[in-house]
C-alpha cells in the first residue's frame, strides 16, 4: 500500500485561478505497452487533467508554487501568446 498523500494547490496567476492536484506514480504495464509514470502534478481544467511537473517529496510550498507558475507561463501562456501573435501576421 502506498503512503502517497494527494495534495492540491490553487495558484492565482494573471488574474485566473488554476487548480493543481498531485497523483501517485503509476508502474509500467508491459502487457498494455504502457511506460511507468512518476508521481506528477496535474493541472485540472474542465473535467480533464494535464500533466505538469514531477512531485518532489518535501518540496517547500513556496518553491512548488513558483515551479507551477513557471510551468503555466511556459506551457499555457507562451503557447497562447504565440498563437495570438501568429493571428496578427
Amino acid at each position: 500500500m502506498s503512503s502517497f498523500k494527494v495534495e492540491q494547490r490553487r495558484i492565482l496567476h494573471r488574474g485566473r485561478q488554476f487548480h493543481f492536484v498531485s497523483y501517485d506514480a503509476v508502474p509500467a504495464n508491459e502487457r498494455k505497452g504502457e511506460a511507468a509514470v512518476p508521481a506528477q502534478w496535474y493541472l485540472m481544467s474542465e473535467g480533464k487533467r494535464y500533466q505538469a511537473i514531477p512531485v518532489e517529496k518535501g518540496q517547500d510550498p513556496e518553491e512548488l508554487d513558483r515551479e507551477l507558475v513557471r510551468w503555466l507561463g511556459r506551457e499555457i501562456f507562451d503557447a497562447v501568446d504565440a498563437e495570438n501573435r501568429a493571428r496578427l501576421h
